[in-house]
């Protein structure tokens, strides 16, 4: 039985009321604030315009004083079945933030103290027939970190690192500090008997000679003694079903499955994500006690350490394929988490898939997603890296409270997610043994590494027990004389955007270099990672976006509001990034263009060179695919769902055929072909260099034959062989395949020394079949089609136009609902904007 109806809150001061009298069933909620359970404070009191919407303007700051009061939910509900005394009655909450005490009819059934775990109560003489009245209160967080030690190195905010909660509610630097509350995950009775199952674990045993073992463990809680148990497994593809029956035996069981023939779950870009039906049956002498269902895919997984020649690598092997990790980070959906719907998950998923991604990394400092966000993975065939929710602090892993609260944080979520054939690897932390060791060394951090016995003794101590089966990584990133290096593991290459300088080793001061060459782009060249899971830089939101959240007459170039948009601290990497790829920006719309040029630019220069170093480079997760907050930031998605023009780009440079060109001024350019297909290539490419009028001023023909699931250099020429006179920041270089519509294209310098000439656009729409014609005179760069609405998507988008070519793009949205065109605009960077 849900529990979602008829939900109401209020705001006290702390000690105010008594609790006992606010929990008690008759006290008068008349005129309380009605609100959507799940969901949250925040939410519900802008809904109820009690608050201006927090990502308006500095309106968040007007929203602090949510997180100081004392907020109390209450509801009743009506309950007639029959309950013999063999049955169990359970109360379950999958997500309380953070600091709750439940009641029911006046009776304190317990408190808690973790927002990402489900907690239980068993309510079975507690409930009453008829009318109930259920009332949850939250406590202020400041009351229960009072007296904590507060030193520990931890940014952004001091408190967060005793708090379990998503430690982004207390801002980041792509996020405000928006501290949450509320019941932000679903409510529900739950009527057992005799028994119920604690928990289910499949797992893939091996698949070999055409056949899968498939382990179902149960674990289960009797209710009666004595009585006798089984349990029945079924897995079921289509009209397929393999079944076994195992008895219970003191609370476990366990059957192996004999699959034959079995529909392997395989990421999108390699395979099909078959997903079977698994089923589990809880009996008792023929009578049915539970039922769970979930969706199971037969796979094997591992990470590859080292090569044929001992080296280091870093390899997912998929069923005993290698992939090239190509994807993402993900953070949360949204500030106010508990209100986000589903749908905003499997819109930003449908959208990673169709960019060519295969794996998303959720981030440490957030939460453990919602089962939409697992089950849209499993579905879309897409792989997870998963950290436990740690990041970019110190925690107090000296208190034995702390530590038992975290225990059954990390038990809980195993659990919960194990049997997630997408769930691919389960990481400690985010950063924290790197930024302790370097920071450290640089005499910023004092203290021992508080937190490290979580994340190197009690969850691979967990890990043993609940789940052998994944690889676990005690950090992101790790590995090497410096937890960052690039000698092997991880890596998060922070030396573009932030500057740092690199390498280092274990020891020596963490160094940035704030200058144009210091957090230039072009140093990804320099990367040899084996793995490089976070790597990115800023760019402006998409205009809408940001246009309806700035006050009336401050959208512009400079103005505080706009700036505000930026949470991180050093505004001057935007401008030095921009600086050397660009040239700074002088207003508004050169801003929009410019950085988003940079980011898109960027990216695929650093995807390029990642993809290019296959087998020794196995993966490129770029920071970040989406945000929480319309906000200035890394991510590639906004917040309205508009893709930036780095989306754009990743829909081409993480195609599984990649031409490209690797290319430095003055100097030779060599022509790669990566195949991360698992069928050979045999074609023509085609190199076409082009004066920016048309002409053609080289082309070349080059026959390519390309083994599966490889990268190979296949040709290579000088400047003066492809220019032949032609000035170099005059040209464009197209790379194309005969036999497919796979392509890519370069300038040989920089955007700010190209001498493009000014275009002029000719733009068709056709409204019924919602597609625009976009054509030119002469080389339009950067084309970019614009609507005034969210969760608009363009079959392409922010792309070059040859003259003498058109380009028919169809216009989407992510709801399926029809696009007004009577308000798009088209422009290029380079000339005029049709409207």
């Amino acid at each position: 039985m849900l529990i979602d109806q008829n939900w109401k809150i209020q705001w006290f001061e702390p000690g105010e009321v008594r609790d006992l009298d606010v929990a008690d069933p008759e006290y008068p909620d008349h005129f309380w604030i009605p609100a959507k359970v799940p969901g949250d404070v925040h939410s519900t009191l802008l809904e109820k315009k009690i608050i201006d919407d927090p990502y308006v303007g500095h309106n968040d700051q007007k929203c602090r004083w949510i997180e100081r009061k004392v907020w109390w939910y209450r509801t009743e509900f009506h309950f007639h079945d029959p309950l013999p005394k063999e049955d169990r009655l359970e109360l379950v909450f999958e997500g309380l933030d953070t600091y709750a005490t439940v009641y029911l009819n006046g009776v304190e059934l317990g408190s808690t103290e973790n927002m990402f775990i489900a907690h239980t109560f068993d309510v079975t003489r507690e409930i009453r027939p008829g009318r109930n009245v259920l009332a949850v209160k939250f406590d202020p967080i400041h009351l229960h970190v009072q007296g904590k030690k507060m030193d520990l190195w931890a940014p952004f905010a001091k408190e967060r690192v005793w708090i379990r909660k998503a430690q982004m509610n207390f801002g980041w630097d792509w996020g405000p500090r928006l501290v949450t509350v509320g019941i932000w995950k679903e409510v529900r009775l739950e009527k057992r008997s005799l028994a119920k199952l604690e928990s289910v674990f499949a797992k893939t045993l091996e698949v070999r000679d055409g056949i899968a073992l498939v382990e179902v463990e149960t674990e289960v809680r009797r209710f009666v003694k004595d009585v006798e148990l089984d349990v029945e497994v079924s897995l079921s593809f289509g009209h397929e079903t393999f079944v076994q029956t195992a008895p219970v035996r003191g609370h476990k069981a366990s059957v192996v499955l004999e699959v034959t023939d079995p529909k392997l779950w395989w990421t999108h870009d390699v395979g099909m994500p078959h997903l079977y039906q698994l089923e589990v049956q809880l009996r008792s002498g023929g009578r049915t006690l539970q039922i769970h269902r979930e969706e199971f895919g037969i796979r094997t997984l591992e990470v590859q350490r080292r090569d044929d020649e001992g080296k280091p690598v870093f390899t997912f092997v998929l069923n005993g394929v290698k992939l090239f990790a190509k994807g993402a980070n993900w953070v949360p959906v949204d500030s106010m988490i508990g209100a986000a719907p589903d749908s905003r998950y499997a819109q930003l998923i449908r959208l990673a898939r169709e960019a060519h991604m295969n794996m998303l990394r959720v981030w440490g400092g957030g939460i453990y997603e919602k089962d939409i966000f697992y089950q849209e993975c499993n579905r879309q065939g897409i792989l997870v890296w998963q950290d436990f929710m740690f990041a970019c602090a110190l925690y107090p892993d000296f208190n034995r409270n702390f530590m038992e609260n975290v225990r059954q944080e990390i038990a809980a979520v195993i659990k919960r997610l194990r049997n997630y054939a997408c769930l691919a690897l389960w990481c400690g932390n985010n950063e924290n043994d790197w930024l302790w060791e370097a920071l450290s060394a640089s005499g910023e951090i004092d203290t021992p590494f508080y937190g490290e016995k979580i994340y190197h003794e009690l969850i691979p101590e967990l890990l043993e027990t609940l789940d052998p089966t994944r690889l676990y990584w005690p950090s992101s990133p790790y590995g090497g004389n410096d937890h960052n290096s690039a000698e092997e593991g991880d890596r998060h290459n922070w030396q573009v955007w932030h500057g740092n300088v690199e390498p280092r080793r274990f020891g020596e001061p963490l160094k940035q270099d704030y200058s144009v060459e210091g957090v230039s782009f072009k140093n990804y060249k320099k990367d040899l990672s084996t793995f490089v899971s976070e790597f990115g830089m800023h760019a402006s939101a998409n205009r809408y976006t940001l246009e309806r959240r700035i006050p009336a007459g401050k959208f512009y170039w400079g103005s505080d509001e706009l700036a505000y948009r930026n949470k991180d601290f050093h505004h001057q990497k935007g401008l030095l990034l921009m600086q050397g790829y660009t040239g700074i920006p002088t207003n508004v719309e050169e801003y929009l263009d410019y950085s988003m040029l940079t980011q898109a630019e960027g990216l695929k220069f650093g995807v390029e060179h990642y993809r290019r170093r296959k087998p020794s480079c196995s993966g490129a997760l770029i920071w970040q695919l989406n945000d929480c907050w319309p906000g200035t930031s890394w991510s590639m998605i906004d917040y309205d769902l508009l893709p930036k023009a780095s989306y754009y780009y990743a829909k081409k440079f993480f195609q599984p055929v990649l031409l490209s060109i690797d290319h430095e001024q003055g100097k030779d350019l060599t022509v790669w072909v990566v195949n991360d297909t698992l069928q050979a290539i045999d074609d023509v490419l085609h190199v076409d260099v082009c004066r920016f009028d048309g002409e053609r001023v080289f082309q070349a023909e080059i026959p390519v034959a390309i083994g599966a699931n490889r990268s190979v250099r296949v040709a290579r020429f000088t400047e003066e062989e492809i220019l032949r006179g032609t000035p170099a920041n005059r040209v464009v270089v197209r790379l194309s395949l005969e036999g497919g519509d796979c392509e890519n294209v370069y300038y040989l310098r920089d955007q700010k020394d190209l001498e493009l000439p000014e275009c002029r656009l000719h733009v068709t729409v056709d409204a019924d079949k919602q597609e625009v014609t976009v054509s030119t005179d002469t080389l339009a760069r950067f084309v970019k089609l614009e609507l005034p609405a969210e969760k608009v998507i363009f079959s392409d988008n922010y792309f070059d136009l040859w003259p003498g070519r058109s380009k028919t793009v169809s216009i989407g949205h992510l709801e399926g609902k029809p696009v007004p065109l009577s308000e798009l605009k088209v422009s290029a960077i380079n000339g005029d904007r049709w409207i």
